[in-house]
């Protein structure tokens, strides 16, 4: 089950832009608590406290008790908002959380016992399709992720989520598919076996040598003595006579 956190808050009671920024230059983050079949509550609660829960991980599954002047309310953040420059917390909502009521919530993926899966041993990886699944959990059990085993997993071997034994009272929000959740991808190149290769390589009939081809004659080069002219050469011109002595 997720741990329960504390954080103040106190009530605001100006809404809109111009409330929001006068909040914000107190050092505080406006908020909103809602559903639960009450009205939505504005608060406020301290910057340096949600900036900092905010970026440590996991923020939305995490259930907090709202101290609110001397009241306590349980919630859930649903969402965020952040400075498009800065990134620094702008808004806050938080849904109540009821005793019996259940939550549609987002759940982390972890996997263990990775040298236990044959495909891993033999170079494969892990393909996680999906880092966190979509349930239906009880308020006030919400669990911290759900793990999955990869013990005896070999290459394209898949885990969907009707292989899954879900926390207690979790169940998938999407119930009419069995969608893939992990499988494990074989290396995209196999290191053979030398004594195999070794094997092929002296099974494997030599090839026979081809006959060297005659060299052809350098370009310009007069033929050999005696040899016959080129095909479509033409005959050397006779020597001219000596001229006749007077």
């Amino acid at each position: 089950m997720a741990a329960i956190k504390q954080l103040a808050a106190v009530t605001r009671s100006g809404t809109g832009k111009g409330a929001a920024r006068s909040v914000r230059r107190e050092g505080r983050v406006p908020a909103v608590i809602y559903g639960g079949g009450e009205v939505p509550e504005p608060i406020s609660v301290e910057f340096k406290d949600i900036n900092k829960l905010i970026y440590a991980g996991h923020f939305l599954t995490t259930i907090f008790e709202l101290d609110i002047a001397g009241r306590t309310e349980r919630v859930l953040p649903r969402d965020y908002q952040l400075d498009v420059v800065t990134d620094k917390p702008v808004h806050v909502d938080f849904l109540r959380l009821r005793a019996g009521s259940r939550v549609r919530i987002g759940v982390p993926v972890h996997v263990v016992n990775r040298e236990a899966s044959p495909g891993l041993k033999r170079g494969g990886t892990v393909n996680l399709v999906l880092h966190s699944l979509e349930l239906l959990v009880p308020a006030d059990a919400i669990p911290d992720s759900v793990t999955i085993d990869l013990t005896g997993l070999d290459f394209h071997d898949s885990v969907h989520i009707k292989d899954l034994k879900l926390p207690e009272g979790a169940r998938p929000a999407d119930t009419t598919s069995n969608y893939t959740i992990i499988t494990i991808v074989p290396p995209t190149t196999y290191q053979e076996d030398p004594a195999a290769v070794a094997a092929a390589a002296a099974a494997a009939p030599a090839k026979s040598a081809a006959p060297a081809k005659a060299a052809a004659p350098a370009k310009g080069a007069a033929p050999a003595k005696g040899a016959a002219p080129a095909k479509g050469a033409a005959p050397a011109k006779a020597a001219a006579k000596p001229a006749a002595k007077k």
